[in-house]
């Protein structure tokens, strides 16, 4: 998936894939999964529509083939599907979160997380919100978490200004039902 296939607009800077197909394959169980998922508006997340398992080998593992964890593809391939522009100025290329992805797993560079911690920065602070927020609602992870983490911050702050980037409009679309809701 590239960010060419990011078509819908998602929240006030971020664009995602409509839906998607990814597949994984477990060499050491023999089993291949194929997921789909489509974005539904009115969950404000993906939504695994389709789960498809197939023995890749002779010898495979039975209950494998027959429970699957699909939450783990759905993770691993979210960040391919959600995309944005890092620059404001007209035909800015739009670049996928996964390329902005470290190898240290970090969403967001050191250097971003650093600004958008300082005081007095509220656009900054609220897009970047919307990133870590938008990519963990969509996966269905804890947006508090991946926040906390990301911006090495308290998940009470994490909280706080997810609230506060809610209410600013720059979460508009999107939405976790992990925990506590952000808005209330």
């Amino acid at each position: 998936m590239s960010a060419a296939s990011a078509i819908q607009p998602i929240g006030s800077a971020l664009r995602i894939a409509p839906g998607f197909i990814a597949t994984a394959v477990d060499d050491a169980t023999g089993v291949e999964t194929t997921i789909e998922a489509h974005y539904t508006a009115q969950r404000g997340r993906y939504l695994i529509t389709a789960i498809a398992n197939r023995a890749i080998v002779d010898v495979f593992n039975e209950d494998r083939l027959k429970h699957t964890a699909p939450q783990a593809i759905l993770q691993t391939a979210i960040p391919r599907c959600v995309a944005l522009q890092l620059d404001d100025s007209p035909g800015a290329p739009w670049t996928t979160v996964a390329d902005l992805t470290s190898t240290d797993g970090r969403i967001i560079p050191p250097w971003m997380a650093d600004a958008v911690v300082k005081r007095g920065v509220k656009d900054e602070r609220w897009q970047v919100i919307e990133i870590l927020y938008g990519t963990a609602a969509l996966a269905d992870l804890p947006p508090v978490k991946l926040i906390a983490g990301e911006l090495d911050i308290p998940e009470r702050t994490a909280s706080d200004w997810i609230q506060k980037a809610r209410a600013a409009g720059w979460l508009t679309g999107l939405n976790s039902n992990i925990g506590r809701p952000a808005h209330g």
